[in-house]
């Protein structure tokens, strides 16, 4: 394959690269991908949809001011093509769309530039664009952008995500009025007359396949007859927005295959990028590449999924690449390096620190402590700390950034005191760093585990009408839709009531605090709650409620003590949320933490109820995932 020719044939309105392996053709100077010529397949493309063809850049957007996350829907065209690199190793293609006062209105004020690179002897291509908003631009809000890929729909059948997500898929056809039933929203389907018998009774639905930024690295499609493969890699969540647990699309029936790079899925409002009226910003999406592979034998055609996996970890240590042309993507000699050991103080539990294993440790844009999850402008840079608490994150580009880090195990976020300076080519040892998690006593009882989300806690069987059958005992159950819907099946007529000692999270704590549906198809608020025993009260004492919440939609939280119809509630979270990932599947959004005063005088010797209500009710989706939740009573930190 080295020795393939890469060619470019630049027509009236076409253009062409071809190494001998692939043929890519896109539309000039727009820069659509009309076609991918591949293994004998003369376009893995599809052409015939009644709405989205080919492969394209697209964005949403909406004019400054605007509190939706949803706008106008812009296929990225440009007006210009220049070949940027042209010779026996590399080709690189250059299609720009410059912003003016005459498309007002119709285009979002970017200057955009998108690129494509196909390099000899390599299986497939990249893509980045530079958006760039420039000082004598309009505000407006950026809610999306994306590239699509539309593949053939008689070609590609089989879909996977992960190791364990990965399924034949039902087709477009199946989701149109005439053969499935729409549900609670347009994405979900349910499929009462399918083309195959086989996927009758089951739901389709694009979010059931999402997936949080520090896992999605690679999914696709697999094609049988010839077995070919067609993947999207990620080899670096550096230009993803909102951290290393934002969720959000991947493929899906159509079939579409999506690299994501702003979305306000699973987040809302917050991670919709708003632009001032003469901000000036730029920034790199991307590389990414698509990667085409094949197999002689079509009973081998599985085996492209783990020759994708292995293709992505080389495209991971191959990161940042050294061919990109343009110079606003830094090379690794641009780019610096910070390493250090993060460790937990939380007296209550030990006198002495305890490593942060397994944290997360990120430099983002400066901002206030847990402000990275709904950072969307910059870069962000995260890895893993090991057993010993220590870290190194690699290839972080010039800036200033703050250190961010939070720990499984623990409630709350850390932030490193100072902001720090990235140079190119430096290496910077923080040394030992101290996290003190939340704490003002010893716990009396607590529900869950401190990691962010809801997972721990019970999920339900879907409703058999309703099943997608990959999440059947699944790892995920927690994808299946319509679960909102069970709990006025298993609490018909009184709401969850859970006492400390007794009852099991696992079991007894649903994994959603939601709405009730009543008989007149309207929707009632839930109060859930927490039975627990007191020997002794310190009534002149302050108790502390951790209330450490996994997701919130729309949602009012209010505490009680003792008394469920006592106003002011000793606690109102006010309306938070957005993130609609109850509706999504999703067993996480946005993280949320609240301390809660209790004055001991609220509290009695004996048996003592607190009333967690979730107040906001017109809709079936409003509602809170809670993380964790703990009583702290008044006490004296270990010496």
């Amino acid at each position: 394959m080295k020795g393939c020719v890469l060619s470019t044939s630049v027509q009236e309105d076409l253009v062409v690269i071809d190494n001998g392996i692939l043929q890519l053709t896109l539309t000039n100077p727009g820069g659509i991908i009309r076609s991918i010529q591949y293994n004998g397949i003369e376009n893995l493309l599809e052409l015939h949809n009644q709405d989205l063809n080919g492969g394209f850049w697209d964005l949403n957007w909406s004019e400054a001011g605007s509190s939706k996350t949803r706008g106008k829907f812009d296929t990225i065209e440009g007006t210009k093509l220049e070949v940027i690199v042209e010779n026996e190793e590399q080709v690189e293609l250059s299609f720009t769309r410059m912003w003016d006062a005459s498309v007002q209105g119709e285009q979002a004020p970017l200057f955009i530039d998108r690129r494509f690179v196909m390099l000899r002897g390599s299986s497939g291509f990249y893509s980045y664009a530079i958006f760039e908003h420039l000082k004598d631009f309009p505000g407006f809000n950026l809610n999306t952008t994306r590239i699509a890929f539309m593949l053939k729909k008689d070609t590609f059948h089989y879909m996977a995500i992960s190791d364990n997500r990965q399924r034949y898929m039902p087709l477009p056809d199946d989701r149109l009025p005439e053969r499935g039933q729409q549900l609670a929203y347009p994405e979900a389907v349910l499929l009462v007359d399918p083309i195959e018998p086989e996927f009758k009774g089951e739901v389709d639905d694009k979010y059931q396949y999402s997936c949080e930024n520090k896992d999605n690295q690679v999914h696709g499609w697999i094609c049988f007859d010839p077995p070919v493969g067609f993947w999207q890699i990620t080899p670096s969540n550096e230009f993803r927005t909102g951290g290393p647990f934002k969720q959000d699309l991947t493929s899906h029936v159509n079939p579409t295959t999506l690299a994501i790079f702003v979305t306000s899925h699973y987040a809302g409002e917050d991670l919709v990028v708003k632009f001032q009226s003469g901000e000036v910003w730029k920034k790199v999406l991307g590389p990414v590449f698509i990667y085409l592979n094949s197999v002689l034998d079509r009973d081998d055609a599985l085996s492209l999924w783990d020759d994708a996996k292995e293709k992505m970890k080389k495209e991971v240590q191959s990161w940042p690449y050294s061919f990109p042309a343009s110079t606003d993507f830094k090379k690794s000699d641009q780019r610096g390096t910070i390493r250090g050991k993060l460790m937990v103080q939380d007296r209550y539990i030990n006198n002495d620190p305890i490593l942060a294993e397994a944290a997360y440790v990120g430099l983002a844009p400066p901002g206030d402590v847990g402000s990275w999850q709904r950072e969307c402008k910059g870069y962000q840079f995260w890895n893993t700390a090991d057993e010993n608490g220590s870290f190194v994150i690699n290839n972080i580009q010039t800036g200033d950034y703050n250190l961010y880090a939070c720990v499984p195990g623990f409630i709350g976020d850390y932030k490193y005191e100072s902001p720090l300076t990235i140079l190119p080519g430096c290496d910077i040892d923080i040394g030992e760093l101290i996290f003190e998690p939340p704490r003002d006593g010893p716990t009396m009882w607590e529900i869950g585990i401190p990691d962010r989300t809801a997972e721990e806690f019970y999920v339900p069987d879907p409703n058999p009408k309703y099943i997608n059958k990959l999440y059947v005992n699944h790892p995920d159950r927690f994808r299946q839709y319509g679960l909102w819907e069970r709990y006025a099946d298993l609490y018909p007529d009184k709401d969850l009531v859970y006492t400390v000692g007794v009852d099991d999270y696992r079991k007894d704590w649903f994994f959603a605090q939601v709405t009730r549906k009543t008989d007149d198809n309207a929707y009632k608020s839930t109060t859930w709650q927490i039975k627990f025993n007191l020997d002794n009260v310190d009534q002149a004492g302050t108790y502390i409620l951790r209330l450490a919440l996994a997701s919130a939609h729309n949602s009012n939280l209010q505490v009680r003590i003792n008394d469920p119809d006592v106003n002011p509630p000793v606690f109102s979270s006010g309306v938070i949320g957005a993130d609609n990932a109850i509706a999504r599947h999703g067993i996480r959004g946005i993280y949320w933490l609240f301390s809660v005063d209790v004055p001991g005088s609220q509290l009695i010797q004996g048996e003592n109820t607190i009333y967690l209500t979730q107040a906001k009710s017109s809709s079936p989706f409003q509602g809170i995932m809670y993380d964790y939740i703990r009583m702290e009573s008044p006490g004296v930190v270990n010496s």
